[in-house]
């Protein structure tokens, strides 16, 4: 079975809370905020004002630049504030708060159920919609959809790589999406294929998901998905990532940056993305939900909620019944790649696929110890890096020793600090390179 070549690791998977529970709506939020900077690149800019009427799926940020996205409403009501607000981590962030009054919708949205699979679009036109309904990477990446599908001149994309792995311990949003949204994620597959001019899709999907597997390749069967494939992967972490999910299904090897996986023929989008670029090509519906998970070992409940943007976290933690007692950690994501939430307050996003609850010491870190020159940082890097090393130069600030062993290369999949047998903070150490040594390259950049 096939998977990718270097570094990796298996962590215990712990999906059995959730797997098993089927999406449900989450009701809707009394007020919400929504943070303009939802994805990589420019933040949009507010287009309402305090005051406004707004409609559920109403644009209220302008994408500025290429690399941005659009921001809709997702609830209707009036306008309260327009204003810079903490997100999970504490950073403020311009936001838009809205005081639900109803649910009323932007009448070209179809809400209708039925599934809607022809198509008379070209290319430009599913790309336009794309962007117009502000579709980002549902994967975590929160990269521009549109941008992604926008194929460089001189380049050509010959596959088409679905990303229903969802290597991320705990989480189960992607694999409930695909056993209950199926035809749905089936007729985006379809579309992106359209988008960028191939007639071969392969959706990747980790073996540990056999009932998912099974169930996509009996919708295939009918022939009415042409050229899409299902392929089962060997369970293996971080096998979602881009580089990786290309590498275990093509055999293809992306190059460092500024390459990309277009470099070697590749898009590559998540199985969530998928069901987005339906909804807005065949219903007019812009991305304002996605599925959640909200999961934990010692939560109450544990669930998979249809969720609004700009709901806060804390309402997904009431609805799993309340934080265990004692020391707690709130991850937005899984364990391996996830952010430590400081303020419930602030919303779910675009890219939050998950949030985690640790508790009963589960979420503390072992004592520091010396490093015992063990390499098993270096055998699990995916990319091929010496965790260790940059680590090292890092916490000595030795940046030029960072980029010259290609910090930025690091994809901050987790592996280096899980397996490290002496507790050392290693991805905490990269992740500070990474960022200096990419502020040094713009710096210099600058200067020319």
């Amino acid at each position: 079975m096939k998977t990718f070549p270097i570094g990796g690791i298996h962590p215990s998977d712990n999906k059995q809370w959730s797997k098993d529970k089927a999406i449900e709506v989450l009701e809707l939020p009394d007020s919400v905020a929504v943070p303009m900077i939802q994805h990589i690149g420019a933040p949009a800019t507010p287009i309402v004002k305090k005051g406004d009427k707004v409609l559920t799926g109403q644009l209220i940020g302008e994408a500025t630049g290429f690399v941005s996205a659009n921001i809709h409403s997702p609830i209707s009501g009036t306008v309260t504030a327009v204003d810079m607000l903490p997100n999970g981590q504490g950073q403020r962030r311009m936001m838009v708060v809205i005081k639900r009054e109803g649910d009323e919708w932007v009448e070209t949205i179809d809400r209708s159920t039925e599934l809607k699979r022809a198509c008379t679009l070209d290319s430009k036109d599913i790309i336009a919609k794309v962007k117009e309904a502000g579709i980002v990477g549902m994967g975590g990446a929160q990269f521009p959809t549109h941008v992604k599908l926008s194929i460089p001149e001189g380049q050509k994309a010959n596959i088409l790589i679905i990303n229903g792995v969802e290597c991320e311990p705990y989480l189960t949003s992607d694999y409930r999406t695909m056993l209950e949204r199926g035809e749905m994620m089936l007729v985006g597959v379809s579309l992106l294929m359209r988008a960028i001019s191939v007639d071969r899709a392969v959706i990747g999907i980790e073996n540990n998901k056999p009932d998912a597997i099974a169930h996509l390749k009996k919708l295939i069967v009918d022939g009415s998905y042409r050229g899409i494939e299902v392929m089962p992967l060997k369970t293996r972490y971080p096998q979602g990532g881009e580089k990786q999910l290309i590498a275990a299904v093509t055999g293809r090897q992306v190059p460092p940056p500024p390459a990309l996986p277009i470099s070697v023929g590749a898009v590559v989008c998540n199985a969530s993305t998928a069901v987005a670029v339906y909804e807005a090509v065949q219903k007019n519906k812009p991305l304002i939900e996605r599925v959640v998970t909200i999961t934990g070992k010692h939560l109450k409940e544990t669930h998979n909620y249809l969720t609004r943007f700009g709901t806060p976290y804390s309402t997904l933690i009431e609805r799993a019944g309340g934080l265990p007692e004692g020391d707690v950690k709130i991850l937005n994501g899984g364990p391996m790649m996830g952010r430590a939430l400081v303020n419930l307050s602030a919303p779910i996003m675009k890219g939050c696929s998950g949030v985690t609850v640790y508790s009963d010491g589960d979420a503390l870190r072992g004592v520091e110890q010396a490093c015992i020159k063990c390499g098993k940082c270096v055998n699990a890097c995916p990319i091929g890096l010496e965790p260790y090393l940059l680590a090292r130069a890092s916490k000595l600030q030795k940046w030029d020793i960072a980029e010259e062993h290609n910090a930025t290369d690091c994809i901050e999949c987790g592996c280096c600090s899980y397996t490290c047998p002496s507790y050392l903070p290693l991805l905490d150490y990269i992740r500070i390179a990474k960022q200096t040594v990419m502020a040094n390259i713009r710096a210099r950049a600058n200067k020319k």
